[in-house]
């Protein structure tokens, strides 16, 4: 695990360490020193942490005038022991939300495992932007990680669609591509996977 970095051929575009609207605003990684863990395996020191022992995240691009995100994840989604859902939502997307994101778009292939409790901070997030047209959009998550969620009816609040290629877009045209397919699912035109 500890050779999986967060998607880095936009960080020329974007930074959040460098964003002074970023939750991970002047944060500092270490190139070299591997000190977080996802149980008992070290991850890349470029993931940033945001108060889960399990799942780590780096936000990839943020443009506040289209308002949208692109968060990619890794690690194992415990709302069970951990309540990631909470920290994530109070640590993280809280605070995008207050400076204007309400579309967010979540790279979730290396999100390997989910534990489920209670669908309220999910509801919550869903609440929080749907006045506003925003979505929630999980990009590639694994078909078991993926199951898991709708067991639970979570795909009420978070679309799951597949886009193997996202790596070859510009983060613009990238967020283009998911908000036309968003549209599109909203008007009933296309279905959700």
């Amino acid at each position: 695990m500890h050779e999986i970095e967060p998607y880095f051929n936009w960080s020329h575009l974007y930074n959040a360490a460098e964003d002074e609207r970023s939750p991970f605003y002047g944060n500092e990684h270490s190139e070299f020193e591997f000190s977080n863990t996802i149980y008992n395996y070290y991850i890349h020191p470029q993931w940033d942490e945001f108060g889960s022992r399990t799942l780590y995240l780096k936000i990839l691009f943020a443009d506040y005038d289209l308002n949208f995100a692109i968060i990619e994840l890794i690690g194992e989604w415990n709302d069970a022991i951990e309540n990631d859902i909470m920290q994530l939502k109070r640590s993280v997307i809280d605070l995008l939300i207050s400076e204007g994101i309400f579309k967010f778009i979540l790279i979730a292939e290396n999100v390997l495992n989910f534990h489920s409790s209670d669908a309220e901070y999910y509801e919550e997030w869903y609440e929080d932007i749907k006045d506003e047209g925003g979505w929630i959009v999980a990009i590639n998550m694994p078909e078991h990680t993926q199951h898991d969620f709708q067991k639970l009816h979570l795909d009420r609040y978070i679309h799951f669609l597949q886009n193997e290629n996202w790596r070859t877009f510009q983060p613009l045209h990238f967020f283009q591509v998911i908000d036309n397919t968003m549209l599109r699912i909203d008007s009933g035109n296309e279905k959700i996977n």
